[in-house]
Protein backbone atom coordinates (compact mmCIF):
# COMPACT_ATOMS: atom_id res chain seq x y z
CA UNK A 1 0.00 0.00 0.00
CA UNK A 2 1.37 3.40 -0.96
CA UNK A 3 1.76 6.31 1.41
CA UNK A 4 -1.00 8.15 -0.46
CA UNK A 5 -3.47 5.28 -0.11
CA UNK A 6 -2.64 4.94 3.57
CA UNK A 7 -3.30 8.62 4.12
CA UNK A 8 -6.58 8.44 2.20
CA UNK A 9 -7.88 5.47 4.18
CA UNK A 10 -10.82 6.71 6.30
CA UNK A 11 -10.76 6.21 10.05
CA UNK A 12 -12.88 3.37 11.36
CA UNK A 13 -16.11 4.61 12.96
CA UNK A 14 -16.41 4.25 16.71
CA UNK A 15 -18.45 1.25 17.88
CA UNK A 16 -21.97 2.23 18.94
CA UNK A 17 -22.69 1.91 22.66
CA UNK A 18 -24.16 -1.40 23.79
CA UNK A 19 -27.83 -1.63 24.59
CA UNK A 20 -28.87 -2.69 28.08
CA UNK A 21 -29.51 -6.22 26.82
CA UNK A 22 -26.17 -6.39 25.02
CA UNK A 23 -24.35 -5.10 28.10
CA UNK A 24 -26.03 -7.75 30.26
CA UNK A 25 -24.97 -10.41 27.74
CA UNK A 26 -21.41 -9.11 27.76
CA UNK A 27 -21.32 -9.19 31.55
CA UNK A 28 -22.49 -12.82 31.56
CA UNK A 29 -19.73 -13.71 29.14
CA UNK A 30 -17.05 -12.00 31.25
CA UNK A 31 -18.38 -13.62 34.42
CA UNK A 32 -18.22 -17.04 32.77
CA UNK A 33 -14.71 -16.37 31.47
CA UNK A 34 -13.48 -15.42 34.95
CA UNK A 35 -15.20 -18.45 36.51
CA UNK A 36 -13.64 -20.91 34.06
CA UNK A 37 -10.20 -19.28 34.34
CA UNK A 38 -10.41 -19.40 38.15
CA UNK A 39 -10.94 -23.15 37.95
CA UNK A 40 -8.24 -24.10 35.48
CA UNK A 41 -6.34 -21.12 34.10
CA UNK A 42 -5.82 -20.17 30.47
CA UNK A 43 -6.44 -23.62 28.96
CA UNK A 44 -9.75 -24.01 30.83
CA UNK A 45 -11.28 -21.08 28.94
CA UNK A 46 -12.72 -22.66 25.79
CA UNK A 47 -14.86 -20.44 23.61
CA UNK A 48 -17.54 -23.07 23.01
CA UNK A 49 -17.93 -23.71 26.74
CA UNK A 50 -17.98 -19.97 27.45
CA UNK A 51 -20.80 -19.56 24.93
CA UNK A 52 -22.82 -22.49 26.32
CA UNK A 53 -22.38 -21.42 29.95
CA UNK A 54 -23.26 -17.80 29.09
CA UNK A 55 -26.38 -18.78 27.17
CA UNK A 56 -25.25 -17.22 23.88
CA UNK A 57 -24.56 -18.63 20.44
CA UNK A 58 -20.93 -19.26 19.59
CA UNK A 59 -21.16 -16.81 16.69
CA UNK A 60 -22.51 -14.16 19.06
CA UNK A 61 -19.59 -14.72 21.42
CA UNK A 62 -17.12 -14.19 18.59
CA UNK A 63 -18.85 -10.95 17.63
CA UNK A 64 -18.17 -9.66 21.14
CA UNK A 65 -14.69 -11.20 21.47
CA UNK A 66 -12.91 -12.36 18.28
CA UNK A 67 -10.59 -14.72 20.19
CA UNK A 68 -9.86 -16.17 23.60
CA UNK A 69 -7.06 -13.63 24.03
CA UNK A 70 -9.51 -10.78 23.38
CA UNK A 71 -11.89 -12.32 25.92
CA UNK A 72 -9.30 -12.77 28.67
CA UNK A 73 -7.80 -9.31 28.22
CA UNK A 74 -11.34 -7.91 28.49
CA UNK A 75 -11.77 -10.07 31.60
CA UNK A 76 -8.68 -8.43 33.08
CA UNK A 77 -10.12 -5.02 32.23
CA UNK A 78 -13.32 -5.98 34.04
CA UNK A 79 -11.42 -7.27 37.08
CA UNK A 80 -9.36 -4.07 37.27
CA UNK A 81 -12.52 -1.94 37.11
CA UNK A 82 -13.98 -3.81 40.08
CA UNK A 83 -10.65 -3.56 41.89
CA UNK A 84 -10.51 0.19 41.23
CA UNK A 85 -13.98 0.67 42.71
CA UNK A 86 -13.03 -1.33 45.80
CA UNK A 87 -9.79 0.62 46.27
CA UNK A 88 -11.68 3.92 46.05
CA UNK A 89 -13.97 2.80 48.85
CA UNK A 90 -10.95 2.00 51.02
CA UNK A 91 -8.25 4.52 49.99
CA UNK A 92 -4.64 4.09 51.14
CA UNK A 93 -3.73 5.50 54.53
CA UNK A 94 -0.02 6.23 54.09
CA UNK A 95 1.17 9.85 54.15
CA UNK A 96 3.70 9.86 51.29
CA UNK A 97 2.43 9.45 47.70
CA UNK A 98 4.93 6.69 46.94
CA UNK A 99 3.90 4.73 50.02
CA UNK A 100 0.21 5.14 49.10
CA UNK A 101 0.87 3.76 45.62
CA UNK A 102 2.84 0.83 47.05
CA UNK A 103 0.08 0.07 49.55
CA UNK A 104 -2.55 0.20 46.79
CA UNK A 105 -0.64 -2.01 44.37
CA UNK A 106 0.05 -4.61 47.06
CA UNK A 107 -3.65 -4.71 47.89
CA UNK A 108 -4.36 -5.24 44.19
CA UNK A 109 -1.65 -7.89 44.04
CA UNK A 110 -3.12 -9.77 47.00
CA UNK A 111 -6.54 -9.71 45.35
CA UNK A 112 -5.00 -11.43 42.32
CA UNK A 113 -3.10 -13.78 44.64
CA UNK A 114 -6.43 -15.13 45.91
CA UNK A 115 -7.26 -16.26 42.34
CA UNK A 116 -3.90 -17.49 40.97
CA UNK A 117 -5.37 -19.45 38.03
CA UNK A 118 -7.40 -16.43 36.93
CA UNK A 119 -4.39 -14.13 37.32
CA UNK A 120 -2.23 -16.50 35.28
CA UNK A 121 -4.83 -16.72 32.51
CA UNK A 122 -5.16 -12.94 32.23
CA UNK A 123 -1.41 -12.34 32.28
CA UNK A 124 -0.85 -15.01 29.64
CA UNK A 125 -3.48 -13.37 27.46
CA UNK A 126 -1.70 -10.02 27.79
CA UNK A 127 1.56 -11.73 26.83
CA UNK A 128 0.00 -13.38 23.75
CA UNK A 129 -1.87 -10.24 22.63
CA UNK A 130 -1.02 -8.95 19.17
CA UNK A 131 -1.94 -5.67 17.48
CA UNK A 132 -5.55 -6.75 17.03
CA UNK A 133 -5.94 -6.65 20.83
CA UNK A 134 -4.31 -3.22 21.21
CA UNK A 135 -7.51 -1.35 22.22
CA UNK A 136 -8.19 -3.83 25.03
CA UNK A 137 -4.56 -3.82 26.17
CA UNK A 138 -4.54 -0.01 26.12
CA UNK A 139 -7.64 0.02 28.33
CA UNK A 140 -5.94 -2.30 30.84
CA UNK A 141 -2.96 0.07 30.90
CA UNK A 142 -5.19 3.13 31.37
CA UNK A 143 -6.99 1.46 34.27
CA UNK A 144 -3.70 0.59 35.94
CA UNK A 145 -2.55 4.18 35.47
CA UNK A 146 -5.83 5.46 36.96
CA UNK A 147 -5.36 3.24 40.02
CA UNK A 148 -1.85 4.63 40.54
CA UNK A 149 -2.90 8.26 40.01
CA UNK A 150 -5.77 7.88 42.46
CA UNK A 151 -3.37 6.48 45.05
CA UNK A 152 -1.06 9.47 44.52
CA UNK A 153 -3.86 11.88 45.49
CA UNK A 154 -3.67 13.49 48.95
CA UNK A 155 -5.72 11.60 51.57
CA UNK A 156 -8.25 14.46 51.84
CA UNK A 157 -9.09 14.06 48.15
CA UNK A 158 -10.36 10.53 48.75
CA UNK A 159 -13.08 11.78 51.10
CA UNK A 160 -14.68 13.75 48.30
CA UNK A 161 -17.42 12.32 46.07
CA UNK A 162 -15.40 13.24 43.01
CA UNK A 163 -12.84 10.83 41.51
CA UNK A 164 -9.55 11.33 43.35
CA UNK A 165 -6.65 12.84 41.48
CA UNK A 166 -3.36 14.44 42.50
CA UNK A 167 -3.66 18.09 43.58
CA UNK A 168 -1.88 19.15 40.38
CA UNK A 169 -1.69 17.40 37.01
CA UNK A 170 1.15 14.85 37.00
CA UNK A 171 4.39 16.12 35.52
CA UNK A 172 6.06 14.32 32.59
CA UNK A 173 8.58 12.94 35.09
CA UNK A 174 5.78 11.58 37.27
CA UNK A 175 4.05 10.00 34.30
CA UNK A 176 7.34 8.37 33.35
CA UNK A 177 7.61 7.05 36.92
CA UNK A 178 4.05 5.71 36.68
CA UNK A 179 4.96 3.81 33.49
CA UNK A 180 8.01 2.27 35.17
CA UNK A 181 5.85 1.28 38.16
CA UNK A 182 3.30 -0.33 35.84
CA UNK A 183 6.05 -2.35 34.12
CA UNK A 184 7.48 -3.44 37.45
CA UNK A 185 4.08 -4.43 38.83
CA UNK A 186 3.33 -6.48 35.73
CA UNK A 187 6.79 -8.10 35.79
CA UNK A 188 6.42 -8.87 39.51
CA UNK A 189 3.12 -10.58 38.83
CA UNK A 190 4.71 -12.73 36.12
CA UNK A 191 7.68 -13.74 38.26
CA UNK A 192 5.39 -14.60 41.18
CA UNK A 193 3.06 -16.66 38.99
CA UNK A 194 6.04 -18.58 37.60
CA UNK A 195 7.33 -19.31 41.11
CA UNK A 196 10.47 -17.21 40.67
CA UNK A 197 9.60 -14.60 43.31
CA UNK A 198 7.99 -14.75 46.73
CA UNK A 199 5.32 -12.34 47.95
CA UNK A 200 7.93 -10.82 50.25
CA UNK A 201 10.23 -10.12 47.29
CA UNK A 202 7.36 -8.68 45.28
CA UNK A 203 6.57 -6.31 48.16
CA UNK A 204 10.18 -5.14 48.31
CA UNK A 205 10.29 -4.54 44.56
CA UNK A 206 6.99 -2.64 44.54
CA UNK A 207 7.95 -0.46 47.50
CA UNK A 208 11.34 0.26 45.92
CA UNK A 209 10.01 1.31 42.52
CA UNK A 210 7.21 3.40 44.09
CA UNK A 211 9.85 5.66 45.61
CA UNK A 212 10.12 7.12 42.12
CA UNK A 213 6.84 8.90 42.83
CA UNK A 214 8.39 10.86 45.69
CA UNK A 215 11.61 11.49 43.74
CA UNK A 216 9.67 12.99 40.81
CA UNK A 217 7.15 14.96 42.88
CA UNK A 218 7.95 18.69 42.59
CA UNK A 219 9.16 20.22 45.87
CA UNK A 220 6.78 22.69 47.48
CA UNK A 221 7.66 26.31 46.89
CA UNK A 222 10.17 27.66 49.32
CA UNK A 223 11.24 24.31 50.73
CA UNK A 224 14.57 24.32 48.98
CA UNK A 225 15.27 27.94 49.87
CA UNK A 226 15.44 29.10 46.28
Amino acid sequence: MTTESKAAKPALPASPPLTERQEARRRRILHTSAKLASRGGFDAVQMREVAESSGVALGTLYRYFPSKVHLLVATMQDQLQHMHETLRKRPPSEQDPGARVAQTLMRAFRALQREPHLADAMVRALTFADRSVSPEVDTVSRLTTAIILDAMAPPAAHRSQEPARPAAPPTPEQLSAVRVIEHTWHSALITWLSGRASIAQVKIDIETVCRLIDLTTPARGGQDGR
